[in-house]
């Protein structure tokens, strides 16, 4: 029986060290691929990022020691295009991006498989802890079993296509199980730290990245309201704000005050109290099915037709609102374009436009979307008598 070649994505880390193991032990001819994706504005600051230099050494020390071959495959040009410049024109834009889903998307399930099939592989993989199951018609994907380090949430967006050419051997185990694997087999990276950073952002301070990366002249200045409509400063720029945010805001207020709006179109920053940033209803675009909705989760109408198809029936749901969001449940009803709205059963706090909204039922998840900027509720008509944003 012919054996299956499997190119690992290899990061330097555990994770996709133990996976190379796990690979080879069930049979696999395992070839190690990492990425490089720094651009040159930020290769001497990401040494010990999984796109730096010292990655690379790690990856190659580890396949070296299990076994099989390793490249390293330039995606910088690819990296900057699909994940920097994204990151960045989201912030312009008022919305707070997710660049995990993008580069899993774009490039670790995306143009790593061409490299795949130069080197004659039958399947990417990755040290996600997230499983994929491998159906006769369709792939499947489900929670990693540890729920403190499921990373389905970042795969939502992957085609059928794409999940059913990928591996994730670490899906069913812990991250203790993963460590000891790697201490067992002397592996230098055994005890290496998890980068719990953006891996091009230094720090975790997306603004001075901004800064670096955009130019100061590209920031978008603009006034702060309240959500009554009463100017109270100025700012130096929308991409500085995400919805929840308190640092930076002006003071003066009794109580702690929060970003619970940004309108790219007028670069206006709204901020209110806590409650103002509880949410029951928002609106969705770009809706992945991955699972087989209409047969996981029926449509509750009772007069539903047999033939329905499953993006026009509502669907009810655990939805998480973000990666660290524990799931809500929730109703999603589909519109027109690839659209959807999203009713929350319990509201929500900080509901967050260009993050994504990922729905599952058990383990299975279904699909997911990204969240729109909708009309806030204090510019609604029912609010008609809130003054006008104009300032004092």
């Amino acid at each position: 029986m012919k054996k299956r070649r499997v190119l690992l994505g290899m990061s330097g880390g555990v994770d996709s060290s133990v996976a190379g193991y796990l690979l080879r032990e069930q049979g696999c001819d395992v070839v190690g691929v990492t990425m490089k994706v720094w651009p040159q504005d930020c290769i001497s600051r990401a040494e010990d990022k999984c796109c730096g230099p010292q990655a690379v050494a790690d990856a190659r020390g580890v396949a070296h020691a299990l076994g099989f071959p390793h490249y390293v495959v330039d995606e910088a040009d690819q990296f900057e295009q699909a994940v920097i410049n994204y990151f960045a024109s989201e912030y312009q834009a008022g919305r707070t991006p997710n660049p995990c889903v993008m580069c899993n998307e774009k490039l670790k399930f995306g143009s790593l498989w061409q490299k795949a099939e130069a080197l004659g592989c039958d399947y990417v993989a990755t040290g996600h802890y997230a499983i994929i199951e491998h159906r006769d018609d369709r792939a499947v994907l489900r929670k990693g079993v540890d729920p403190r380090k499921d990373q389905s949430y970042f795969l939502f967006s992957l085609r059928q296509e794409q999940l059913q050419r990928a591996l994730t051997p670490l899906g069913t185990m812990s991250k203790p199980e993963i460590r000891e694997i790697a201490r067992s087999l002397g592996l230098k990276v055994a005890d290496k730290i998890d980068s719990q950073e953006i891996c091009f952002v230094p720090g975790n301070d997306y603004k001075t990245f901004l800064r670096s990366h955009l130019g100061e002249s590209e920031f978008h200045r603009g006034e702060i309201y309240d959500v009554d409509g009463n100017f109270l400063g100025e700012h130096e720029g929308i991409e500085l704000f995400t919805i929840g945010q308190r640092k930076g805001l002006p003071g003066g207020s009794p109580r702690p005050r929060y970003v619970v709006d940004l309108d790219a179109e007028t670069n206006r920053v709204i901020v209110g109290d806590a409650e103002d940033l509880i949410t029951k209803e928002f609106e969705v675009d770009r809706v992945n099915w991955i699972a087989n909705v209409e047969a996981a989760v029926p449509s509750r109408r009772a007069n539903a037709r047999e033939d329905t198809r499953p993006y026009t029936s509502e669907i009810e749901a655990v939805v998480k609102i973000r990666y660290s969001h524990p799931g809500t449940p929730a109703t999603l009803t589909p519109f027109n374009g690839g659209r959807a709205r999203i009713r929350l059963h319990e509201p929500q706090k900080a509901v967050t436009p260009g993050q994504a909204a990922v729905f599952y039922r058990n383990d299975v998840v279904l699909g997911g979307e990204w969240i729109c900027r909708t009309e806030p509720v204090w510019r609604s008509e029912t609010l008609g008598q809130k003054p006008a944003l104009t300032p004092a």
